[in-house]
Parts: structure tokens; C-alpha cells; sequence
């Protein structure tokens, strides 16, 4: 078998930074060089190398195909997202016949048959797309949900036998809607961000500027494409921008997360990778029993290790940091963001080299209550996300709208090019979350000498007795326990049956031993005590019964909501 060489990280097309009026001028002039998309498989063997020359190509076709389907401009074409060619071609496709590609999830572990075709199903009715593709592997679900919402549903590899149209094909405008994204919270889930050509390109060119993204800079990623950060940060800007990438598949890291590291290290020329904290979090755990780092990673070339989508710990950043360090990788390589679909992707990033900056804030500063001077004082150390990316303005707002000082805690605000052009036939969500240009993110956070610090997600608050306290504090907490990985713990309020409001504490439980079950709950009961002041409900859950959004972050709204209607069934233990 001849071994398939990747596409390059250089070429002799002069660089252009996300300079383009569409996404459509943007893939053609990436065409014109060798560079593009390589796939590899769980061990991190080069399976395909597709440029973007090929891709195009491909596209146009595809485009021609859903025109004699009766695609039309401003139509809706879902599309199961897995990281491969085809749904890569599929993508650019749908935008050059003047359509709306909505990338949807993949089946997870959690869940199961019947969860992925409701929730898909859900999806399908949001978007109300003309037709849905997908890989033919998953068709007996896939199929199903198509049916039940009534569009037409194929496999990818038998749409593309299809016949082409010859008409000519649509020319968009820079305020078209290029493409629906879904958020992966759950406070809006399922409503569709629509984002327009122009609103694309600008936050594209301001990830790249600020990131400082260089001619000869190569990319590897394993975020999933139906998320903005996999999608927008890790496919979509590297077209844009001219660079190289190298995928591994979600799932394949889920099985083998050190397979990330080893392709980083195998590809010489690999300066970028992105990844939430979780990321980083397994990676330094999968480690840590082993002494041959330097031996099997090679990491001083990576230059920009980006760190968002959830919220960044710096614990556990100082840990991977720890692990690999004799692999040659540098902690000023870290570059914290802050970024949402609603904006696109980014809204700030962290200066190249200036890693991971950290502020000690007392926790009722963070909550905005009242400190007990009795207790001794609480520090939470919140990570510094960056500086806001060019005509991209951030604002932190109080409760009446008023705009706060350096260093106070509010609702963080943000304004640019690059924020969304509404939720699709969302009118009441849209007018609640975009004010006169701006939008209201729904997180809190703070600002310092330009710098933005977020501290946590509004809504998530927990309320009891006029205190508020952070899920993110108590979660924290209990992860400190011995046996506890990150996401093992959902905490947020219920109401006792004294009608009183209470913390209440979901803990993956991995015990089977009735008394060290016991034994186990009171000292997670105790833990919380000490943070919160008051008692708590704790309940051991099976492990992997929490949810996670499509992104894999923990859905704390999703498990309280599931916990409430018997959907999550807690261990009995005795009282």
C-alpha cells in the first residue's frame, strides 16, 4: 500500500487573514493552494489527505446535487456532523447553493437508540430543514427522526450518486445567513444562532489576528464539528486562514486520549491545538503513572494551547502542565478564551505567551454577598480569559443596566461585527439576549486593565436564605475527595420537604459496598457543609448518569430536571 503523504504546511499562495467578503470567496482562494484537511484513525494513521482544492471540488458538486433536489436559497440542510471528507464537502456545499447547513450531533454512549432520535427529532423541529444527510452507519436512526419531522432523509454516499443541476448557482451577499449553529447550553437548547457571511469572516479574522496565526502554522483537533469551538475555531477558520489541519475523531479520543498528544508529536510542523479543560484534565490523569514522556511526546513546538468552551481551572492546567513539561511543553503556551455561538466563537483571547494569569477573588465578592467575619475568608482563583478581539467591545453591566468599573462583578455584555444575526424564528428569545446591538451573554464576570475574568454562568446560580453561591465551588469541592474525576458532580437547589430551599449534590458514585456507600456521603455531605454553611442533599448516582451538553460539558439544568422527574435514580442508602 503506498503511504499517504499529508498536505503541507506551506505553499507559495500569499496568506490572507479571513479577508474575504463570503465564506464562499474564502474556500475558493484556499483551493488555489495544497494545503487542507488530513483524517487520521484512532491510532493516529493518516487515512486521507484532502485539500482544499479537493473539497471544492467536491462541494460544488454536492451543491449541484441538492439544487436538483430543490434545495433553494435560504433552505435549511441538517447535517449529522461527523469529522470526515464528505461532511466537510456537504458544508461548503450547502452554502455555495445558497442554502443553510445545520451541523447536528452524533450519537453519544449516554442516553442510547431511542434518547439520539428524540433529541434529534427536537433539532430537526427547530431547524426545519429541507433534508437531512448523514453517515449511512447510523441511517436506522437517523431515518427515523427524519421521518417523524417529514423531511427526506439520505446517506451521504447514496445523495452523492445523485444527478446535478446545471443551472447556475447563487451568488451570496456578505449579510446572508451563511449557517445555523445550536448553542450547547441548555438555557436556550434547542434554538438555532444564525450567523451571516459577514459575521463569520470578522470573527475569523479576529481569531486569527489575535492568535497571531501564522503562514506555516499547522493545526491538530479532535473537538466535534457540531460545536463552534470544533466547528468555527477548528475547521472553518483554518479554511479561511489557509492552514493545514490533522483530525482524530471525537470518539477516538474518548477511547485514547493520549492519541492527541502523539499526533501533535508526530507531526513536527503542529504549533495549535484547542481543548476544554476536560481535555487537558484526562490527559494529564492518563499520565501520570507513566515515565516516558520525553521519550513518546515531543511538545515544544506547540505554541498555542487553547483553553475554553467550559470553565478554565487553573489546577488543573498546573497538572498537565506538570505532566508534560519533560515533553517540552511550555505553560506560556496556554491561551485562555471566551466565546459563545451567540458571538460566533470568540469574544476574547489571551495574548500569545502570556499563559495562564489568575486573580484570587473571595468567594462572597464572587457571589455578592455579605462576608460572616467569623469564618475565615474563602479565595476562588478565576482565570484570566483575554482582551476582547478587534471591534469586539465588552461590557460588564449591573442588574439596572448600569456599566461597572474595573474589577466588579456583573453580567457580561458584549458588541461587534461578529455577534449573531438573531435566533432562527426566535423572535422573543432574540429580543431577550440582543439589546441595540449588544448581547447579553448570560454569564458573569469582570473586567481588569482590559482584560476579561469570567466567574461563572448567571442562571446557575444557587439561591438559599439570600446567599448565592457558585455550583462551580461546591463541585470544586467535592472533585478534591480521593476517586473523583472532573464531571462526577452536579450540584444546584431543591426545595426540601419543609418547602425550604437546599444545595443538593449529585456524586457518580463507582462504590458498591452499602457502609463505604454511607461512609462516602457523609463526607461529601461534610464538605459541602464546610463551603456552604448549611446541609445538604446528596445523592449517589451510577456513573455516567450525568448529562453532558453536545459539547461534553456537564448540563447541571439537564440533571436537575432528570433527578426531579425519577429519570436519574440515586443508590438507596440508609439513612
Amino acid at each position: 500500500m503506498t503511504e499517504l503523504t499529508p498536505t503541507p504546511n506551506d505553499c507559495d499562495l500569499p496568506r490572507r487573514r479571513a479577508d474575504f467578503a463570503t465564506f464562499t470567496e474564502a474556500v475558493d482562494y484556499a483551493a488555489r493552494s495544497e494545503k487542507g484537511l488530513n483524517f487520521h484513525d484512532m491510532r493516529g494513521t493518516l487515512t486521507r489527505a484532502y485539500t482544499y482544492r479537493e473539497m471544492r471540488e467536491d462541494g460544488l458538486a454536492m451543491a449541484r446535487r441538492l439544487v436538483a433536489a430543490g434545495v433553494g436559497k435560504g433552505d435549511r440542510v441538517a447535517i449529522i456532523a461527523e469529522t470526515s471528507a464528505e461532511f466537510s464537502a456537504i458544508f461548503c456545499g450547502t452554502i455555495y447553493a445558497g442554502a443553510w447547513p445545520v451541523p447536528l450531533p452524533l450519537p453519544t454512549t449516554f442516553g442510547g437508540k431511542d434518547n439520539y432520535i428524540e433529541q434529534l427529532g427536537v433539532q430537526l423541529s427547530s431547524c426545519d430543514p429541507k433534508i437531512l444527510l448523514y453517515p449511512a452507519e447510523i441511517a436506522e436512526m437517523t431515518a427515523v427522526a427524519a421521518a417523524r419531522q417529514g423531511c427526506e432523509g439520505v446517506d451521504w454516499e447514496s445523495f452523492a450518486t445523485r444527478e446535478q443541476s446545471q443551472a447556475d448557482l447563487p451568488t451570496p451577499e456578505p449579510d446572508d445567513i451563511c449557517y445555523l449553529q445550536y448553542s450547547s447550553g441548555s438555557t436556550r437548547f434547542p434554538t438555532g444562532v444564525a450567523v451571516t457571511h459577514r459575521a463569520l469572516l470578522h470573527n475569523l479574522f479576529g481569531h486569527a489576528d489575535s492568535m497571531d496565526i501564522g503562514y506555516n502554522d499547522r493545526v491538530v483537533s479532535w473537538l466535534p464539528w457540531y460545536h463552534d469551538m470544533g466547528l468555527v475555531g477548528c475547521f472553518l477558520s483554518l479554511i479561511a486562514n489557509q492552514v493545514s489541519v490533522d483530525y482524530l475523531k471525537t470518539e477516538h479520543f474518548a477511547r485514547r486520549p493520549l492519541a492527541w498528544l502523539d499526533l501533535i508529536s508526530r507531526n513536527k510542523g503542529t504549533t495549535i491545538s484547542y481543548s476544554p479543560t476536560f481535555g487537558y484534565d484526562i490527559c494529564a490523569r492518563r499520565i501520570s503513572s507513566q515515565s516516558n514522556v520525553s521519550e513518546r511526546f515531543d511538545l515544544s513546538r506547540w505554541r498555542l494551547a487553547g483553553n475554553g468552551a467550559d470553565m478554565i481551572r487553573p489546577d488543573v492546567m498546573q497538572n498537565f502542565v506538570n505532566a508534560f513539561a519533560d515533553a517540552g511543553f511550555k505553560a506560556t503556551a496556554f491561551t485562555p478564551s471566551y466565546g459563545l455561538a451567540e458571538a460566533t466563537l470568540a469574544v476574547t483571547v489571551m495574548p500569545p505567551s502570556e499563559g495562564i494569569r489568575v486573580e484570587l477573588v473571595e468567594e462572597e465578592r464572587l457571589s455578592g454577598t455579605i462576608r460572616d467575619l467569623s469564618r475565615p475568608a474563602r479565595y476562588r482563583a478565576i482565570v484570566n480569559c483575554g482582551k476582547p478581539l478587534p471591534d469586539m467591545d465588552v461590557e460588564i453591566r449591573g442588574e439596572t443596566g448600569q456599566v461597572k468599573g474595573d474589577h466588579q462583578i456583573g453580567k457580561v455584555w458584549c458588541r461587534g461585527p461578529s455577534v449573531m444575526h438573531s435566533y432562527f424564528r426566535n423572535p422573543e428569545a432574540t429580543n431577550e439576549c440582543l439589546v441595540d446591538g449588544w448581547l447579553d451573554t448570560g454569564d458573569m464576570g469582570y473586567m481588569a486593565d482590559g482584560y476579561l475574568f469570567i466567574v461563572g454562568r448567571a442562571k446557575d446560580m444557587i439561591i438559599i436564605n439570600g446567599k448565592n453561591h457558585w455550583p462551580q465551588d461546591i463541585e470544586w469541592a467535592v472533585e478534591q475527595l480521593p476517586g473523583f474525576n472532573h464531571g462526577d458532580i452536579a450540584a444546584f437547589s431543591v426545595e426540601t420537604e419543609n418547602g425550604e430551599e437546599a444545595p443538593a449534590v449529585l456524586v457518580h458514585c463507582r462504590i458498591s459496598d452499602p457502609d463505604e456507600r454511607v461512609r462516602l456521603r457523609d463526607t461529601i455531605r461534610d464538605k459541602v457543609r464546610s463551603i456552604t454553611g448549611m446541609n445538604c442533599v446528596v445523592e449517589l448516582v451510577p456513573p455516567r448518569s450525568l448529562p453532558r451538553t453536545s459539547s461534553g460539558k456537564l448540563s447541571r439544568a439537564k440533571a436537575k430536571k432528570l433527578y426531579l422527574s425519577g429519570e436519574i435514580e440515586p443508590f438507596k442508602i440508609a439513612a
